[in-house]
């Protein structure tokens, strides 16, 4: 008999301390024919019907975006993680990701789509009733009703626990009556259903699904923002809104379940998403700096623009790199616990819950490389950037938000370090025993000797190195700190981004690994270029952090012998990063955008 191969699926958080391998890893790269054509249908939607109407979507235009997002849902563009019985077309969450991606340079309309196929049908597709799943998602599928989510209060935003909202039941215990307000709700004023949180009694954090019209329930003004301003964003207020019983979503005081949950799919979306603005923002840098003339030659001859398009192109392929090779791994996990017997439900909140590091990493990396490509295009346009004539000026505006909302990214960087050490205390991580061996590693002769002499050695040799650095700096901070460790933000920010760089860096890796198998060292000289530079770089980010951190706790004899550690493991050889970043830009000026 013929042996099955069996892929070897990583845990949340085990890269860190193990390697993946490059075959098993999937990249944009792998997109069968169905999803290379979903994603032009994205795109040709995005061209046809939104760009058009830019302007008129900004001036909030009534009936605009609630007709764009029909018009989305008729093309099926809302169904495609839906279960078929729900209306649905039910395809892989790769799919579903790339989705994310196609219409995420869309600006408000991105946002519009993605908060209602997001945190406005996910709670009820994962946590409602079956009565509930019948009634609402079928027509959040179609477009036919839009979905929102009420969360944030004046006071409380990452606290969300801190909520004031109350809710309590009726004499004739027929309805909950909720009291208080909700504010910055996406799709808000014009949205048929709403996901929304408040205390039963006081205390016990409870969903509710709220609909249009419910007495006692009514919207605020439309809120005036520095981006994103054709995106419907209000308050809600309740004054002893009746919501029937059979609308609790969920177990009463299990609300926070439904929150957090939601949040882990919504983060990685969220990189889906801004990788793909991210591109347009260099493709439209790249377009203008090809146009634009000055000293009676084209900018993109100016060895400072290429170094900016380059940077802008290195950033974009490490996002997606690393969006998809955690959309596959969530992909893989759903598959393996609905094969285990588990619910569609449970399947999807398992594998979103087992990646929860990695999509707080895509979410504070994807939001920060769009946040760079935006400010990098305005630079490359120069005065023009600053004008509203050229679109760049609005995707600088629109890019802002995206490292606050989902989590800001300070509290992604908390929840890095605080998911990764918790998974170690309860032994679903095994991170005491690799930590012990880069401690006794410190503590003997370095070894030069590198028994890989494939192609990408040297880089395989670096992921490894970083990979002991964070385990050499958390795991000090977790002895030296104990259990004041969470009160040492900076500290455990500094880790985060070292974690992140390296995850980062690993994913470029690999995707270019896995290219050079499967189509020669000749045809990937761009990826190395770029892989190279990108590891570079975060050699010296990753040192800097890893300096920053220990200084914080450690003193002495202790501190030198660790700042030891760290140059060995974030030494790397010297590059020509300026003659590799100007191969990079080459390639996009004679492709005229990122064709990678």
């Amino acid at each position: 008999m013929e042996a099955v191969e069996t892929k070897t699926i990583l845990k949340g958080g085990e890269w860190l301390i193990k390697e993946s391998n490059p075959s098993e890893t999937f990249i944009p790269e792998d997109f069968n024919e169905e999803q290379h054509m979903i994603l032009d249908m994205c795109r040709q939607f995005v061209k046809a019907e939104v760009f058009p109407v830019l302007e008129r979507i900004d001036k909030l235009e009534p009936g605009l975006m609630r007709s764009l997002l029909t018009k989305a849902g008729e093309q099926g563009l809302m169904a495609t993680a839906m279960p078929e019985e729900y209306g649905g077309i039910a395809k892989d969450f790769v799919t579903s990701t790339i989705i994310n991606e196609g219409l995420g340079d869309a600006f408000s309309f991105s946002v519009a789509i993605s908060a209602h196929t997001g945190i406005g049908t996910l709670p009820i597709l994962y946590f409602g009733t079956e009565e509930q799943k019948q009634k609402y998602l079928p027509k959040l599928a179609s477009g036919e009703w839009i979905g929102a989510y009420g969360l944030t209060e004046p006071t409380s935003g990452s606290d969300a626990l801190g909520a004031k909202t109350a809710a309590r039941l009726s004499d004739d215990k027929k309805y909950y009556l909720l009291n208080g307000q909700k504010c910055w709700i996406t799709n808000g004023g014009f949205a048929d259903v709403y996901t929304v949180f408040a205390k039963v009694d006081g205390d016990k954090f409870t969903g509710f699904i709220i609909e249009r019209g419910f007495e006692g329930f009514t919207q605020g003004p439309e809120e005036h923002k520095m981006g994103i301003k054709g995106s419907s964003t209000v308050q809600l207020y309740f004054q002893d809104c009746k919501v029937p019983v059979e609308n609790v979503l969920g177990e009463i005081g299990k609300g926070h379940l439904i929150a957090f949950n939601i949040l882990n799919i919504g983060r990685l979306k969220l990189c889906a998403a801004t990788s793909q603005g991210a591109k347009g923002a260099l493709n439209m840098s790249i377009e203008y700096a090809i146009t634009r003339e000055q000293f009676k030659q084209s900018i993109s001859n100016f060895g400072a623009i290429k170094e900016k398009l380059a940077d802008m192109a290195i950033k974009v392929f490490a996002s997606e790199s690393s969006l998809y090779r955690t959309a596959a791994w969530i992909d893989d996990k759903e598959k393996e616990l609905a094969a285990n017997g588990k619910t569609y439900t449970e399947a999807l909140l398992g594998a979103a819950e087992e990646y929860a590091i990695e999509c707080a990493i895509l979410k504070v990396f994807g939001s920060e490389v769009l946040n760079f490509a935006a400010d990098e295009g305005v630079q490359i346009h120069g005065g023009n950037g600053f004008s509203d004539e050229y679109l760049i000026s609005k995707v600088y505006r629109d890019s802002r938000i995206n490292r606050i909302y989902e989590g800001t990214n300070e509290i992604n960087r908390l929840l890095i370090l605080d998911m990764t050490l918790k998974r170690a205390m309860k032994g679903r991580l095994d991170l005491m025993a690799p930590a012990m061996t880069v401690a006794n590693e410190l503590m003997s002769i370095p070894d030069f000797n590198n028994d890989d002499e494939g192609a990408f050695a040297e880089e395989k040799k670096y992921v490894i190195n970083f990979k002991k650095a964070i385990l050499l700096v958390a795991g000090a901070a977790v002895q030296k700190l104990m259990i004041n460790l969470d009160k040492e933000q900076e500290v455990l920010m500094h880790i985060a981004d070292m974690a992140i760089d390296t995850f980062v860096a690993e994913s470029c890796l690999l995707r270019t690994i896995k290219l050079a198998d499967k189509s020669g060292q000749d045809s990937i000289s761009i990826q190395k270029d770029i892989t190279r530079c990108f590891i570079y770089d975060a050699a010296d980010r990753i040192n800097t952090n890893a300096k920053n951190a220990l200084n914080a706790f450690a003193d002495g004899d202790e501190l030198r012998m660790m700042h030891i550690g760290i140059k060995r493991f974030t030494k790397v050889n010297p590059l020509n990063t300026k003659d590799a970043k100007r191969r990079i830009a080459a390639m996009l000026i004679t492709d005229k955008e990122y064709s990678l």
